[in-house]
């Protein structure tokens, strides 16, 4: 899935996209997504001036971005403007190791189940082979007025 679908099913724009590109996903189980770390990032000139570092819960937001592209994509649906993809809950994040400008993260994330309409899923972040986040997430869609 390239970016042009992704905008298509994620609602986030510049800055706060974190997906550029779904490299696999199996339908209904995982998918491996990938975002790539410039250091044209806006939250980089404050984070930290002299040591630039991807801050943790934008990890946390990516991997999230990822189990919404697998949600829609095993729901065979496409978000419209009244419905929004929600966090609904954050359990045993980890973090592992400072990202940097110049990484390239690899998000995995596995749909460990759903249940009326939560999804709980399993993420892992990595920068190559070393896990920089990992996390238990829950996601919920919603209808917004």
């Amino acid at each position: 899935m390239d970016i042009h679908e992704i905008l298509t099913l994620l609602p986030h724009r510049y800055p706060f996209l974190m997906v550029d590109r779904v490299l696999s996903i199996d339908k209904g189980k995982s998918i491996k997504a990938l975002k790539n770390v410039t250091i044209n990032e806006p939250f980089f000139t404050g984070h930290f001036p002299r040591r630039p570092v991807m801050p943790g819960v934008l990890m946390l937001e990516a991997m999230a971005q990822a189990a919404a592209l697998l949600s829609f994509h095993m729901m065979d649906a496409r978000p419209d403007e009244k419905s929004i993809y929600y966090f609904a809950g954050i359990d045993g994040a980890r973090f592992k190791r400072p990202v940097e400008p110049g990484d390239q993260l690899i998000m995995d994330v596995t749909l460990e189940r759903a249940k009326s309409g939560i999804y709980k899923f399993k993420g892992i972040t990595r920068v190559g082979t070393e896990v920089a986040c990992e996390a238990e997430l829950m996601c919920t869609m919603r209808t917004i007025a």
